[in-house]
């Protein structure tokens, strides 16, 4: 309000007045008119990217890797019979499980059972002038030991699939946030013109094949154009991806273009980022209609590299997916993930564990092999393991004992793109339930790969609902130096 005087006439108080709440109400919408052009340019600017560039200033630094391969073992290898050999828990075979150990501590579906320690049910040995420790039931890998770096203190949040999933794959369990795929191909684009940044392979075999959601891979609220795309093992790999009868592909350029310029009229007046995406989805697909198929023509292919692999031909197998994963690299796609549906081995687990390692143990191991043998394994960081562990205790959900799911320590590897092979980083204790020795969170494994893409995850955010997210959250995530070459 204006200060009321004796020497000002009502009148001209009156006239101060408005003229005060004019000059501030114009100003408000000045100052918000200049906030909002300041946010659609910087939309406008955002959306004129190609799907291949960087976003400006990446990298934050001289990356050490150029695409990651994410070997995705979902539903929860057991670390116990793989990578992380524990002798004092084959001497407590039957016995109770100490207290210790489980008091307090969530546990997925042994709650209010007798705990009992389960010896690993596979033999362990030194692989590897490294002498990495890993089971017999993995002998493809353990060809490779010296490639590897294991992390056997891996952690997590979540004790139950879908929402461990969701913390491995964005960093936090709350649905709708972008993926790690989705990420990196935001900050760093791709270096294909003809394929998606961020693709994604399924396959199954093993225990209960549960379904993955397709969010995993979402893109969150990240522009759309840089969620992963599902190739499938059945049928057309991408749904749509050949013409109607009768539409050659002149007829299709010609509505692509058509659709592209009432695209661009529409962006004209609205200024909506979503339109771009959609015009560069369009032109990537019509792309996709030629470079897809000679992706997937594995003609070309040696027997000796087939055989490798252990492909028989196009089946989805694991194996497919690797040499695809091989193929798709050579091809410049930045983010590719597979996910093998089958490692959740709450019962029989050794005949399980049996029938997932016959099947990934292999491919994955080919997969190493023949990238470092084409001289792509340096920059590319390939990645193995799931959501979580099991736990060192028995659960009899079958004829033969399994585990259940465990967050507290597992297992992980990692090879090539600037990571030290032949190196095993961090420890669980002596039954293989906390990790004790060098604890690496899921957060932490987040900063190291975006660090190795030439990204500090600390400065690498977008900012949503005025809020400046990251794929490590905000709690403090460590990049790994120890496991750098």
């Amino acid at each position: 309000m204006v200060k009321k005087t004796l020497d000002v006439p009502p009148a001209e108080e009156l006239r101060q007045l408005l003229v005060r709440r004019a000059f501030l109400t114009r100003s408000a919408a000045g100052l918000g008119a200049a906030a909002l052009a300041w946010l659609w340019e910087k939309e406008l600017r955002a959306s004129e990217r190609g799907p291949t560039d960087p976003l400006p200033g990446l990298p934050h630094h001289p990356p050490r890797a150029k695409r990651v391969i994410f070997l995705y073992m979902s539903g929860g290898p057991s670390h116990l019979e793989t990578f992380d050999y524990k002798p004092k828990l084959a001497e407590l075979d039957g016995q109770p499980m100490p207290e210790s150990f489980t008091k307090g501590q969530p546990i997925a579906q042994l709650q209010g059972q007798e705990l009992r320690c389960l010896a690993p049910q596979f033999r362990f040995r030194q692989h590897g002038e490294s002498g990495q420790w890993i089971a017999d039931i993995l002998p493809h890998t353990a060809r490779i030991a010296d490639r590897i770096c294991i992390i056997r203190s891996m952690h997590t949040d979540q004790i139950n699939h879908d929402p461990a999933h969701t913390v491995m794959n964005t960093g936090t369990s709350i649905p709708g946030r972008p993926s790690m795929g989705s990420w990196i191909t935001y900050g760093l684009g791709t270096e294909s013109e003809d394929l998606p940044g961020f693709v994604v392979l399924t396959s199954e075999g093993g225990r209960n094949p549960q379904p993955i959601a397709s969010r995993q891979w979402s893109s969150g609220f990240l522009p759309g154009r840089y969620q992963g795309v599902q190739f499938f093992s059945q049928g057309d790999p991408v749904h749509y991806l050949r013409n109607p009868d009768g539409v050659d592909r002149a007829a299709q350029r010609s509505l692509v273009d058509a659709v592209h310029r009432l695209n661009q009229l529409r962006f004209g007046q609205t200024g909506n980022s979503e339109i771009q995406t959609r015009i560069a989805q369009y032109e990537l697909a019509f792309r996709m209609q030629m470079s897809v198929p000679q992706l997937l023509d594995i003609s070309d292919e040696s027997p000796s590299t087939l055989e490798r692999y252990g492909v028989i031909g196009p089946d989805g197998s694991f194996a497919y997916n690797c040499l695809l994963a091989r193929r798709l690299a050579e091809r410049g796609v930045r983010f590719i993930q597979l996910y093998h549906r089958g490692w959740d081995h709450h019962g029989d687990l050794v005949p399980y564990m049996q029938t997932c390692c016959r099947l990934c143990d292999g491919p994955s191991a080919a997969l190493v092999e023949d990238l470092q043998q084409r001289g792509l394994l340096d920059e590319t960081l390939v990645i193995w393991g799931g959501e979580f562990g099991r736990t060192p205790m028995f659960q009899g959900k079958g004829k033969l004992p399994g585990r259940d799911h465990h967050i507290r320590g597992f297992s992980m590897w990692l090879a090539g793109g600037g990571v030290k092979g032949g190196t095993s980083y961090g420890a669980t204790d002596e039954l293989g339930y906390f990790a004790v020795e060098n604890p690496v969170h899921v957060h932490d494994l987040h900063a190291t790969i975006l660090y190795l893409l030439g990204i500090d995850h600390r400065r690498f955010t977008y900012r949503y609902q005025g809020l400046d997210f990251r794929l490590t959250g905000v709690e403090e995530a460590r990049v790994v130096h120890e496991i750098l070459a």
